[in-house]
């Protein structure tokens, strides 16, 4: 399967199905108005640890890109299994003078330092300043400087933050879904020269 020989849609479809599973970035924003939008994104990893950064992808223009660049904040909640109604229903491509929080009837609450409101009862939420964005045609990445993070007690172990209690959702491909399965934990092997 070649890039250039093979239909685009069939080729992208194959290479989401290889890069899985996919974290859920929830990507809550504000439009220089203050609307409120919220958004699943399953492009979504750490581009960075010092300094911390996130990013998230949007397929296309679509609303948490314009308000991500326009106000420079957005805040990433932890998409959790018991919510997947909530998350899946915010995929859905609203105008930008609807909020997606009444639309689909999810609580938000107010953010530690940046505007966008997170969304309530999420395990956990990544607030961020808009680092910068990478353009690639019909894609753009959005980079986003970590500024505060807040965890749900209930998911701590200790002070870590305890995988099968925060129940992250993660796509994977055509419109599959997944759950975290089998764990396991492994030290790194050092070095012996």
């Amino acid at each position: 399967m070649k890039a250039d020989e093979t239909e685009p849609g069939a080729f992208v479809g194959a290479l989401k199905a290889i890069v899985v599973p996919r974290p859920i970035a929830w990507v809550s924003t504000l439009s220089a108005d203050g609307v409120a939008n919220l958004a699943p994104h399953s492009f979504f990893t750490v581009a960075s640890q010092l300094p911390p950064v996130v990013q998230f992808t949007s397929i296309g223009r679509n609303d948490s890109l314009r308000n991500a660049v326009e106000t420079g904040e957005f805040v990433v909640s932890l998409a959790s299994r018991e919510m997947f109604e909530q998350v899946n229903a915010t995929g859905t491509n609203y105008p930008p003078e609807v909020d997606e929080f009444e639309a689909v009837g999810v609580a938000g609450e107010p953010s530690e330092l940046v505007a966008p409101p997170r969304v309530a009862g999420s395990p956990a939420a990544i607030e961020c300043v808009t680092e910068r964005t990478v353009d690639f045609e019909h894609s753009v990445v959005v980079f986003g400087r970590v500024v505060a993070i807040t965890l749900d007690e209930a998911v701590l172990d200790g002070d870590h933050p305890e995988i099968t209690k925060m129940k992250p959702l993660a796509r994977l491909g055509r419109n599959e879904w997944s759950e975290v399965g089998k764990i396991f934990s492994a030290s790194r092997v050092p070095y012996k020269g």
